[in-house]
């Protein structure tokens, strides 16, 4: 009879090929019926492939448009409709069984089209009639809790859901003997509670939802499900569960200390792609997804707002809360210690090689996109990010990412536009740059340098995207910087990034510190690996030029040591060219500062002169000489005496004794020592004596 079964629908899948086809009902029948739980495994699977073949060709027959935006998912409903219902009120318990089924079938692979079935006049009454007829029926009990916890997942099917359903769950989920019927009762159950807590929330126009309590029964009966792993139905419908009620802290925070629990959960994830395709359940039912979803939710972080961000959910939540100051009752469970420690716990119960796996062996966005959130947090810990390098995160991110990013523009073609990707596909390159910033390239990529080349465009994209945050520019910037040192051709693969130098010069000149320090970092590494950029700096005369060195001049003289570091590192690479240092000369002529600027890198006693109040700095506190800025210092000003003319040279000289800078390379030279800055200082002593200015302590 399978056989028979399996042959129909192959006939079935090579209709759906065809651009003209429309299912007669006789095809319905054979579709809906291939989905009765009495029909072997193999059968089922097919069945899901079939379905989706035909919802895909139904649609792609009858798109949408703005006229009549729900056309294509009634193109499916229509020849669906009839024969759903007529299962549905027919007196056989097999054919009520089979409606049902198929109904919960198909809210997973097109759901708008089964939310519009079931929201028809008379098929959710047919659903409550069939459990009443029927009340000692396991299998139309079971198919009517499973169709019920996939409407639940969907605002206007909740909606729907009469009382008389959910004291009838409520019953299932605690007194069943039938694990497959608690579990499918319970999914429904928290779906149900969750999903009511968020569209009041919505309306409310809070911030987030609350989490509703969870019964500590049904959270146990769940664990005890997957510990036990039961093959059946209710392992998935377990799994689900479980990923919707690991929201809640405290089941998280309880979860994460079951080893045994996360152990049985993490083994449920096949290690090879073999294996998957085997155990994967009802198709898109694998609980691949559902085990990835309770990883991420366990050990996740709570949500770093930006400054407007925050501001903006204070605003929310004094328009919704009672409470005077506005601020939210915050779970001492969700701070970030504790995210933490969880982290730790997943580790030692082995997460790394299910997360790893289940990229691996899954081809689904879903299951990916989850598995980087989960990397993202337990990266979050440095402590940990050695471990998740040798377990193979690393590889495993970039497969991830490796699927998200549309192929590159080859050389020629105009330049697209930035990749649309959402916050989580953002949140798996962040994680990446994440191991690329405290690792080696080479612990991070492998010592294939195409690996590293790879890498070069997703942290690119994330540094410039519209829709990356701060944090994550500032993390693509340090995993970039990490890469430039690697190689020449490494550096000049990263300037000629698209778009990507423009943003990284607008972020030198950005307000908070780490951004700024970052964007300068680069700069300096690209300077010195990339010809093409040390050329756009001081390799010519041009405006550009001579602006971009300015930029450099006033980045030494910010209250922020590293950066400074960064910036006279640039300039002493830059001043070796004849052209810079004639820019740097026409600066100081013009802003009557640039000499100051780089004397205090030496002697931080020496004085800026400032056109105004407006312009001046607040006053820094004189410390003691910082031997890597005093080093960089000397040899900026050694070889911008080198690259002028005589004259020049002597103007320089003069204005270096004028405002102390003669005398702080004097003592710089007669402290001797074994400093760095002990040749350059006295080289460029040589040049101004050789120019004829008299140099006194």
């Amino acid at each position: 009879m399978a056989t028979e079964a399996e042959a129909k629908l192959d006939t079935l899948l090579k209709h759906t090929q065809d651009k003209a086809w429309t299912p007669l009902p006789d095809e319905i029948t054979v579709l809906v019926d291939a989905f009765s739980p009495s029909n072997p495994h193999s059968l089922r699977t097919k069945a899901y492939v079939v379905l989706a073949a035909t919802c895909q060709r139904l649609r792609e027959g009858s798109p949408s448009s703005k006229a009549a935006p729900d056309a294509a998912t009634q193109a499916i409903v229509r020849p669906l409709s009839p024969t759903v219902t007529a299962k549905l009120s027919d007196t056989s318990e097999d054919n009520i069984v089979s409606g049902l089924s198929f109904v919960a079938a198909l809210f997973q692979v097109d759901w708008e089209s089964a939310s519009a079935i079931l929201q028809r006049d008379g098929v959710l009454e047919s659903v409550v009639d069939a459990v009443d007829t029927y009340p000692s029926s396991l299998p139309i009990a079971r198919a009517a809790a499973q169709l019920v916890a996939q409407a639940s997942g969907h605002k206007a099917c909740r909606a729907l859901i009469p009382q008389q359903c959910v004291e009838w769950l409520e019953s299932k989920a605690k007194r069943s003997q039938d694990s497959i019927l608690r579990a499918a009762a319970a999914v429904a159950l928290v779906k149900l509670s969750q999903g009511a807590t968020a569209d009041a929330a919505a309306t409310a126009g809070a911030d987030k939802a609350p989490v509703a309590n969870v019964d500590e029964d049904l959270v146990s009966m769940m664990k005890g499900l997957v510990v036990s792993n039961d093959a059946s139905t209710s392992l998935n419908d377990s799994v689900e569960g479980l990923a919707y009620m690991s929201i809640n802290p405290t089941i998280k925070e309880q979860l994460s200390r079951d080893t045994q629990f996360l152990q049985k959960l993490f083994a449920i994830v096949p290690r090879r792609k073999a294996d998957a395709s085997q155990s994967s359940g009802e198709g898109v039912t694998s609980p691949v997804y559902g085990v990835v979803a309770i990883i991420a939710n366990i050990c996740a972080y709570r949500p770093k707002l930006s400054e407007e961000e925050a501001q903006i959910a204070k605003l929310r939540r004094m328009a919704s809360s009672t409470r005077k100051d506005g601020e939210p009752e915050v779970d001492p469970l969700e701070d970030d210690e504790h995210a933490k420690a969880r982290g730790k716990r997943l580790l030692q119960a082995g997460v790394l090689d299910a997360l790893t796996a289940a990229v691996r062996v899954s081809d689904s966005r879903a299951v990916r996109l989850a598995a980087g959130k989960a990397i993202l947090s337990l990266v979050e810990d440095q402590e940990n990010r050695g471990r998740v390098l040798q377990a193979g995160g690393g590889k495993a991110l970039i497969n991830i990412i490796q699927g998200l990013l549309p192929p590159a523009s080859k050389k020629g073609e105009k330049e697209d536009q930035a990749p649309s990707l959402n916050r989580a596909d953002l949140e798996c390159i962040q994680a990446l740059a994440k191991l690329a910033i405290t690792a080696s390239p080479i612990q991070v990529f492998g010592p294939n340098e195409g690996a590293l080349y790879d890498a070069i465009r997703p942290f690119a994209i994330l540094s410039t995207h519209p829709n990356s945050t701060l944090l994550q520019r500032f993390e693509a910037i340090m995993a970039l910087t990490n890469l430039a040192s690697q190689s020449p051709e490494v550096a000049t693969r990263i300037a000629n990034a698209s778009g990507l130098l423009n943003k990284v010069e607008l972020l030198m000149l950005e307000d908070h510190a780490l951004i700024r320090r970052a964007a300068t970092e680069l700069v300096c590494n690209l300077i010195a690996g990339s010809e093409e950029i040390f050329s756009k700096y001081g390799g010519d005369e041009s405006s550009a030029s001579k602006s971009k060195l300015h930029v450099l001049v006033a980045l030494c003289d910010v209250d922020d040591t590293p950066t400074r570091l960064a910036a006279s590192g640039a300039l002493a690479m830059l001043t070796s060219a004849p052209h810079a240092c004639q820019l740097l000369l026409e600066l100081e002529r013009e802003k009557h500062k640039t000499l100051s600027v780089l004397g205090q890198l030496i002697d931080p006693s020496i004085k800026i002169p400032y056109e105004g109040e407006e312009d001046e700095p607040e006053e820094r506190e004189i410390s003691a000489p910082d031997p890597g800025l005093v080093h960089r210092g000397a040899a900026v000003v050694r070889n911008w005496l080198a690259g002028v003319d005589t004259a020049a040279r002597k103007e320089l000289g003069e204005q270096a004794q004028e405002i102390g800078l003669g005398q702080a390379l004097v003592r710089l030279f007669r402290a001797g020592g074994g400093s760095p800055a002990l040749m350059p200082a006295a080289e460029a002593l040589k040049l101004m004596l050789d120019a004829g200015v008299p140099v006194t302590a």
